[in-house]
Formats: C-alpha cells, sequence, structure tokens
C-alpha cells in the first residue's frame, strides 16, 4: 500500500465522520494514537470530550440541547492493564469486557454489528495497542454494511506487528459527505507521521488543522512510552 501523508488525507474529504489512527513516533520510542469525532447536526456538535482517569467519554457541551444520547455518549478510549482500546461507540465497553474473560479483540466485536442508524449504517471502528517486551503491537476493525444493506454486516480486522518509525494507519467511518453517508472502503489507509518528529504537539496540531473547520468536533491524541508505558495525552474541543 502507498504511504500518504495524513496531513493530505485528512484535508482530502470535508467529511470523513470519526476517525482512528495509530502508529509509531518518528523516533521509534512512542506509540501513537488519536481519535476525532465530527459532527452535521447540531446534537453531534453539542459533544466534548473528557479525559476520566486513563480514558476518555464524551459528553454534552449543553444538556438542554441534548435531544438523543443514543451513540453518541460513550467512552472511546478504555485501558485494561497493557492494553489501550480506541473505539467509536460503546464497543469500547464491549472489547474491554470481552479481553477480562479471556477472549481476543476480535472475538469480542462478534456480538457487534455497525449501527443502527439507518440509512447510514456507520461502521464500528476499533483499535488496540498491546505493549510487551518493550515493544508494541496493534490492531484496528471495521464492522459495516455490505454496501448500505443493514441485513448484512461485513467484519474485518487488521493486525499489525513492529510498527515501523514514524509510520501508522488511519481508519475512518465515512468516505465522504453523502446522503445517505458512504462508508469507509478497504484496508486502514497508511499514513506518514514523521512531520512532527514525535511532538504531540505539532502532531495535534497537524490533525486537527487539517479537518473540516465546519464539522470538526472533538480531537483526543495519546503518545505512549513503548518502554516505561507513560503517556501523554492531548484534548481539542471545538466548543469551550
Amino acid at each position: 500500500m502507498k504511504l500518504v501523508k495524513l496531513a493530505d488525507e485528512l484535508k482530502s474529504t470535508s467529511y470523513p465522520g470519526r476517525g482512528i489512527v495509530i502508529g509509531r513516533s518518528a523516533d521509534g520510542k512512542k506509540a501513537v494514537t488519536a481519535y476525532f469525532i465530527m459532527g452535521r447536526s447540531e446534537n453531534s456538535r453539542n459533544r466534548v470530550f473528557v479525559e476520566d482517569g486513563e480514558g476518555l467519554r464524551t459528553q454534552a457541551f449543553d444538556e438542554s440541547k441534548m435531544v438523543d444520547p443514543h451513540l453518541i455518549i460513550y467512552w472511546p478510549v478504555r485501558v485494561l492493564g497493557n492494553k489501550t482500546i480506541v473505539t467509536n461507540g460503546d464497543q469500547t465497553d464491549t472489547i474491554n469486557d470481552g479481553m477480562k474473560e479471556g477472549k481476543t479483540f476480535e472475538e469480542s466485536l462478534r456480538c457487534r454489528e455497525f449501527e443502527d442508524d439507518k440509512p447510514n449504517y456507520t461502521p464500528r471502528i476499533s483499535g488496540i495497542m498491546e505493549f510487551a517486551d518493550k515493544d508494541f503491537t496493534y490492531q484496528m476493525s471495521i464492522l459495516k454494511s455490505d454496501e448500505g444493506d443493514g441485513d448484512r454486516c461485513e467484519r474485518f480486522t487488521y493486525a499489525y506487528e513492529n510498527p515501523k518509525a514514524g509510520e501508522g494507519r488511519f481508519i475512518h467511518t465515512y468516505m465522504g459527505d453523502g446522503n445517505p453517508l458512504p462508508s469507509y472502503c478497504g484496508e486502514p489507509t497508511k499514513v506518514d507521521i514523521d512531520a512532527c518528529a514525535g511532538d504531540i504537539d505539532k502532531f495535534t496540531s497537524l490533525v486537527w488543522d487539517n479537518l473540516n473547520a465546519d464539522n470538526k468536533v472533538s480531537l483526543f491524541v495519546r503518545f505512549i512510552d513503548i518502554e516505561s508505558g507513560k503517556y501523554e495525552t492531548r484534548i481539542v474541543n471545538k466548543n469551550k
């Protein structure tokens, strides 16, 4: 797969929806992840990210304007021992609970499908980073409808070992704006995250600045030291 610049990929469409990036910093020392949300409706835009312990949750910015918390309020990030889980919905808890029971990442998602937001049937995208022996591996998953057919779920899981410094993978929910919204297609995109040279603030700015200004809502970024497990987090909310 051709390597593309993350900035170019982010700005190539006005509405990628929700997106997950996972990779390795240019200096090779940190695991990198980012999760962003976008919104077209007032309800979707009425959100902020809030760090809670080691994890992350969404919260209504203005509680009085929250119409339906279904598919809007959830935990995008949870940490389970040496694993960091990042998803675009409440399947974060499904993965967390399943792995506590000894299931694999893929097995934990077997009981879930795409979201029930007909006619979009928004894909459920998920990622997990696992740290061991002073290194890490990661996996990404997408559960999507069969080209808008709500009776059929397609399941894809991708595993990445010995991640290359300065590179990552990017998966998002939609290929662009539309009605209904077209689901993401293909393997997670290979992206160049080398430009920021391991600087979390530069990386955060790169992602946020290249998302569509009208539709972006919130961004979470975390850099995790591969050897020590210590991490830095940045959160950007459009609503302040």
